[in-house]
């Protein structure tokens, strides 16, 4: 497992640290999704931040630790909220939930989601192999959900597919942030998330054996 890449900072001032990266990641967010990764200056991530360029170096050391920061945040979010789904797990009611959930989240961090794909393949390799890897805990989160579920005979899944079925629960509920440009105009998340819920169910259960 990768360990967690430390970003130094001159300021010793924890809580500091912390409510300025906060400001930093959201100027950051804004701007990587305006311009990319690339063309954005760490000028203009501390002007959207709301300081100055020499205040940004005392708790970055480049432009790609603001990267890292991002990513690394969208992550931590994104587990925290998703952490207690795996009490549900067991029955399809519970997937559902844990589905639904999941989506939301996608919906309320469209931002940070589409710049996190776009944009972390800038990252130094140690820092992209960790993101990646919190990537693959948000869907052992799902996977544990589905096996579950699988061993109390609710759904009928193969055991080796259990991980693909995962990967395509995640994989698909980013799709609302990744084509929003198309799907935003035709339906609303709710319905995106019972349309998508219901195809994954159908498709698991048809290739289980029950139709």
């Amino acid at each position: 497992m990768e360990t967690k890449r430390e970003v130094q900072s001159s300021v010793k001032d924890e809580s500091l640290i912390a409510k300025r990266r906060i400001q930093m990641i959201r100027g950051a967010v804004s701007l990587f999704k305006q311009k990319g990764f690339h063309r954005t200056t760490t000028r203009e991530i501390a002007k959207e931040a709301g300081f100055s360029i020499g205040t940004l170096y005392e708790y970055i050391r480049t432009k790609e630790d603001v990267l890292y920061l991002v990513c690394d945040s969208i992550y931590e979010e994104v587990q925290e909220r998703l952490s207690t789904l795996p009490a549900q797990a067991g029955t399809i009611d519970g997937l559902e939930s844990a589905i639904r959930h999941y989506y939301l989240l996608i919906d309320e961090m469209q931002d940070e989601f589409v710049v996190m794909y776009q944009e972390s393949k800038s990252l130094p390799k140690d820092a992209l192999q960790y993101v990646l890897n919190k990537e693959l805990g948000m869907v052992a989160i799902f996977e544990e959900i589905i096996e579950n579920c699988r061993l109390s005979g609710d759904l009928h899944i193969a055991q080796e597919d259990v991980k693909l079925a995962a990967h395509h629960v995640v994989v698909q509920g980013q799709m609302w942030a990744f084509r929003r440009w198309g799907l935003h105009k035709d339906m609303t998340i709710d319905e995106f998330i019972s349309v998508q819920t219901r195809f994954l169910l159908q498709g698991i259960q048809r290739n289980g054996g029950t139709v």
